[in-house]
């Protein structure tokens, strides 16, 4: 007898279908998964059949198929023990196979029937609510589950709990938790700019980078403040709404990265992953091509620090998402998008001891040294950022001062409200900030006086800008224009733009 029922795989960030085929036939007993299974996948054969027994119910001693399809997508993880489990039951009878059609199923399963957690499931539900299928998902994942609207959910604990439900004999749980709204902001409590001592030219960047998504480089000797500012970014930015709430909550939903019990995500990442990180574990990889920092920094910040200690292949891959906002991984069977809008903050110090260029403590290091140090930027790498700083050690004064500053909340007020003119600029299309803009868009919206055109052709003389560095210091401009409130670029937002280009702050080093 021949069962079906539909199961999901994930690649990247999605969810794909995949249909579950189970046939129970006379022969000697036999167990096989066919249908390019991995490693999780071909081991569900003894998770399934010890469940399948120690719930109680009764295992066919016949020769059982599974074909996973479509047979040429590699499978992955455990989410199909549990479809297997009630396939192979409605093939030799146990449930009415009927019963499974107009539901999606996904979830573990351990050897005394037990229903575990699964990563993903937000992209399943997503999948599931494209379909029209209510979602039979393990009770541990329903929270995750909620954050879908419109979608009938069917939590199961144990596989018997499955089958009762299966036979009609449970009724789905109709119940929704309370969810945060959009805007809310979650998790502990959020760094405050006002507790950062001095950096008046620091906090400034930090501001214009918030406003308009712009990368940033924070270069000075050890204990300035780098960290510091850098852990306080979000504090700045504005909460998430619906949609990019529900992105961030599937691409760590895919990761695995969900604390149990939690359901939609509203407060922004923050990432700052060590610098022995590896190229997979920066932009992605593995089986199934599984989002890495870069990709779960989305929407909020991620911050490099140490930048010239990471390798260089891992530095270099940065270059094209800090472009296009997104990472296209290509592999032998599968090429993914995976989203990568973060707002990237790097650190570091200007020479190996840490010390070039302060006016109280001598730099010990050799000028070759200091040279190839500095070679660890390369051009093409320093061209695509938009602000960087050089951050000077604090005097007793300012150290005095600390916590009498700014706070982060009257900050991202303005933020907010640059935000929003940039949102009425780029209606529809979600994450974008003029950071995003393109030349044509930076035409339109960037219009420039006879004296501020005059400013930027002496500058792109002076610097050497390039035409990426000449379009990245008018987006920078015209950030600085929306948080003064100003329809127009002035001389001076493009002055104060020109200050922050790296070609600048690196000839001080």
């Amino acid at each position: 007898m021949l069962a079906r029922v539909r199961s999901a795989s994930l690649v990247g960030v999605e969810a794909v279908p995949v249909g579950v085929e189970v046939d129970v036939s006379p022969g000697l007993p036999c167990f096989d998964i066919v249908g390019l299974p991995g490693a999780a996948v071909r081991e569900s054969r003894d998770r399934v059949r010890a469940a399948v027994r120690n719930a109680g119910l009764p295992f066919p001693l016949q020769r059982v198929t599974v074909n996973l399809a479509p047979a040429g997508l590699k499978k992955e993880g455990a989410l199909f023990d549990l479809p297997i489990a009630l396939a192979l039951l409605a093939a030799a009878g146990v449930i009415p196979a009927a019963a499974l059609e107009g539901r999606l199923v996904a979830g573990e399963l351990s050897l005394d029937g037990a229903v575990r957690p699964v990563r993903g499931i937000v992209a399943v539900a997503l999948l599931a609510r494209a379909e029209g299928a209510a979602l039979v998902l393990p009770e541990a994942n329903l929270e995750e589950g909620e954050v879908v609207e419109g979608l009938t959910l069917e939590p199961v604990a144990t596989l018997s709990g499955a089958v009762e439900l299966v036979r009609g004999r449970r009724e789905a749980s109709g119940q929704r938790r309370a969810r945060p709204g959009p805007g809310a902001r979650n998790g502990g409590e959020e760094a405050d700019l006002a507790e950062v001592a001095g950096q008046a030219a620091g906090k400034r960047a930090l501001e214009i980078a918030a406003a308009g998504g712009h990368s940033l480089l924070l270069i000075g000797p050890p204990g300035a403040g780098k960290t510091m500012l850098a852990r306080r970014l979000p504090s700045l930015l504005p909460p998430l709404d619906r949609e990019e709430a529900l992105t961030v909550t599937r691409i760590h939903s895919v990761a695995g990265m969900l604390p149990p019990g939690t359901g939609l995500l509203t407060a922004r990442p923050f990432r700052a992953p060590h610098h022995s990180i590896s190229l997979a574990g920066l932009l992605g990889g593995g089986a199934g091509a599984c989002p890495g920092e870069l990709s779960l920094a989305h929407g909020g910040v991620l911050f490099l620090d140490e930048f010239t200690e990471f390798p260089p292949h891992v530095r270099e891959a940065l270059r094209q998402p800090l472009e296009e906002g997104k990472l296209v991984l290509c592999r032998a069977a599968v090429r993914v998008t995976l989203p990568a809008r973060a707002l990237l903050v790097l650190a570091c110090n200007p020479c190996p001891c840490g010390y070039a260029g302060d006016d109280r403590v001598a730099c010990g290091c050799r000028p070759d040294e200091v040279a190839r140090y500095r070679r660890r930027f390369s051009g093409p790498l320093l061209d695509r950022i938009d602000l960087a700083v050089r951050l000077n050690r604090l005097s007793a004064a300012e150290l005095m001062e600390a916590g009498k500053g700014e706070g982060s909340a009257l900050v991202r007020d303005r933020v907010e409200r640059a935000r929003a003119r940039q949102a009425s600029r780029l209606a529809g299309e979600e994450g974008r900030t003029n950071a995003c803009l393109r030349p044509e868009e930076l035409r339109r919206w960037v219009t420039l006086a006879p004296a501020t055109r005059r400013l930027l052709e002496r500058a792109v003389d002076h610097y050497r800008l390039s035409a990426r560095g000449y379009y990245r210091t008018l987006r920078v401009a015209r950030t600085i224009a929306d948080l003064a409130g100003e329809e127009g670029v002035r001389p001076e937002h493009a002055a104060e733009a020109l200050e922050y280009r790296v070609e600048r702050v690196m000839g001080r080093w």
